[in-house]
């Protein structure tokens, strides 16, 4: 015991190492087993020790998923606003991936940290420095949604069941009502492990997505598009 508490006045709890513990923590045992009292055995201290660092859970959450941004790659420098963009996107993309529990939490959160809205902000600072108007950057916010963080969510779960004919969208007996469904269905080999389908490639299907919305966004900068001018302006 006092070996132990040796150890730990050679290495002091700090903030930051707090963070990153809880990080590793949940990385292992899942964000919905992580608590107070399990980080505090992790790191050998009490579960009071921690509330020097962190003022509850919901401190500590925020603070884990500014450590996870904290893993996406800076802005490129001397890029082009769409591969600058990709690049940031897709940066944060693999980080988000290598904690899978970081998603849940961002998307679970009521307000984005300072760290978040500085990720935000450099990602806004691109298209508005790449030629968009005000205007067409706030829409074009809106359609990235979370694909900006690199998390989609899917309509339907298709995580595996234990029923390889529980994975299929559409029951087998329903198989004749919706045929084009069945036959997309039926096009590709099934795989496990995609959250987008069983046998899609979850990262060509998230960059084939992000592609084609930069493209669009592209056009739209190249004709001058205005909120104003489009159909939803001419309806109101």
């Amino acid at each position: 015991m006092a070996q132990q508490a040796k150890a730990v006045r050679r290495t002091p709890l700090s903030r930051d190492r707090v963070l990153r513990a809880a990080v590793a923590l949940a990385d292992d045992i899942g964000i919905e087993a992580l608590s107070m009292r399990k980080l505090a055995q992790e790191l050998g201290v009490v579960p009071m020790a921690l509330y020097k660092h962190v003022a509850n859970k919901e401190q500590l959450l925020d603070g884990m998923v500014d450590v996870v941004m904290s893993e996406i790659d800076p802005p490129a420098t001397g890029a082009d606003w769409k591969g600058a963009v990709r690049q940031r996107i897709l940066s944060a993309r693999r980080a988000f991936l290598g904690h899978p529990w970081a998603a849940q939490v961002i998307q679970s959160r009521s307000s984005p940290t300072p760290v978040v809205l500085a990720y935000m902000d450099s990602v806004i600072g691109m298209f508005r420095t790449g030629g968009f108007s005000l205007d067409l950057t706030h829409h074009v916010m809106h359609a990235l949604g979370s694909r900006m963080m690199g998390i989609t969510q899917e309509l339907f779960d298709a995580s595996p069941g234990p029923d390889p004919q529980s994975r299929s969208a559409v029951p087998r007996e329903g198989a004749g009502e919706f045929p084009y469904v069945m036959e997309l269905a039926g096009a590709v080999a099934h795989d496990e492990g995609s959250v987008v389908g069983q046998g899609c490639d979850d990262q060509f299907e998230f960059e084939f997505a992000l592609d084609l919305l930069l493209d669009g966004f592209e056009r739209l900068r190249e004709q001058g598009w205005s909120s104003v001018g489009s159909s939803r302006g001419k309806g109101q």
